[in-house]
């Protein structure tokens, strides 16, 4: 998802000492979000996404399907359809007539409420992976393991994924597109056969994000087209012909997302999903959780050794800030969303870059303590702050 070629990547792929930590760290979470998911009843809201999300997958038809009994979907059916794919799934493996509630499934089924929640849990799992991935890439195995460790040990990562909302498969979408789009920026510089799969797979997430929010979406485009264009020199010809690739392929997948039923697909455009502003809102209210002080404490000692130190300021730790400070400032107007949650991997990102290049100076002693003191506080607030959730 870096700058360097994910196919020539997964090829040279090894499960050696640092993917086995970052494999372990990623298991951790997993045990967080299952304790927390075992310990929350299902609520209302848990059966809506999951009861609209069958009938999409069933009755797709705009008679009879969510188009009338769930109501126009506001933010995005991503998170409805992941909702309830794996009960409609169950139903078809076990014989279940199609006429079975999903509240009466909760009788028949004893682990419903681990499949209601598993697609949300695999999403955060691989945004975890893909922070790890990118972090290892630009600033070595110590700039990866900090930032997923921060990223693992994140309340709001931890809460997104235990519960049906499109906030995390939206972050998933942004900061994988983001990226992707870098990698097809430096790619352009070399032979055309390399072109193709990171294209494809830019389109995917895009359309991937449009599902899960449109705002998300727009916000995930402009920042591919103004990262592409600052790495892409001497190719930037191509980029108007790659985002009518993108936005075309998006938009179909965000079409097939709707069933192909134009009138539900024009609901996105009648709504007010889309629009955004400028708030503190967001940073007002997760800044001041006390499960989150060290994370805020490292983000502030990041900022400070970024502002004070040279070789802090380079394009590996400046993206994600430039990304991160934005989205943490956006709020939607028409419809409730965390734009926040979207920021955090990229604020986390930051945070490890420049850790990362702390730890490489004289005081390296030092700011080594100071990194093990914040991710050990870090952990002891989100595993007390778990008992909450």
């Amino acid at each position: 998802m870096g700058p360097g070629g994910v196919t020539q990547e997964l090829r040279k792929f090894r499960f050696a000492r640092p993917q086995k930590i970052a494999a372990a760290m990623l298991l951790l979470l997993l045990g967080e979000c299952l304790w927390v998911s075992a310990r929350r009843p299902l609520s209302e809201t848990d059966y809506q996404f999951a009861r609209c999300g069958r009938e999409m997958w069933e009755r797709p038809s705009p008679l009879t399907g969510y188009f009338t009994t769930c109501g126009n979907i506001h933010d995005g059916t991503l998170a409805y359809r992941a909702a309830g794919l794996p009960l409609t799934l169950e139903r078809i493996a076990f014989g279940q007539a199609s006429t079975t509630s999903t509240w009466e499934m909760r009788h028949e089924v004893g682990a419903i409420k681990l499949l209601m929640r598993l697609p949300f849990m695999l999403a955060g799992l691989a945004l975890g992976a893909c922070v790890w991935w990118v972090t290892r890439r630009l600033f070595g195995n110590e700039g990866g393991y900090i930032s997923l460790a921060l990223y693992c040990f994140a309340p709001a990562v931890v809460r997104a994924s235990t519960a049906p909302n499109n906030e995390i498969l939206a972050a998933l979408g942004v900061f994988s597109a983001i990226y992707l789009a870098i990698g097809v920026g430096h790619a352009l510089q070399g032979p055309r056969k390399k072109w193709r799969p990171r294209i494809v797979l830019l389109t995917v997430a895009l359309g991937f994000t449009a599902a899960a929010h449109i705002a998300a979406f727009v916000v995930a485009l402009i920042f591919s087209v103004i990262f592409m264009g600052w790495v892409a020199e001497g190719r930037r010809a191509y980029i108007p012909t790659l985002l009518i690739v993108w936005v075309l392929g998006a938009f179909f997948l965000l079409f097939a997302s709707y069933a192909f039923h134009p009138d539900a697909f024009s609901y996105v455009f009648r709504s007010a999903a889309g629009r955004m502003w400028v708030s503190l809102d967001g940073a007002r209210w997760f800044f001041p959780q006390a499960a989150n002080a060290a994370f805020t404490i490292a983000l502030l000692g990041a900022l400070a050794l970024y502002a004070v130190s040279r070789r802090s300021r380079y394009f590996g730790n400046t993206t994600p800030l430039l990304v991160g400070a934005p989205l943490m400032l956006l709020v939607t107007t028409g419809v409730d969303s965390e734009p926040w949650l979207w920021a955090l991997p990229f604020l986390i990102a930051f945070v490890g870059g420049v850790f990362a290049d702390a730890l490489e100076t004289r005081w390296r002693k030092a700011f080594l303590w100071a990194t093990g003191v914040v991710v050990a506080g870090q952990a002891g607030l989100c595993v007390a702050s778990l008992w909450g959730m």
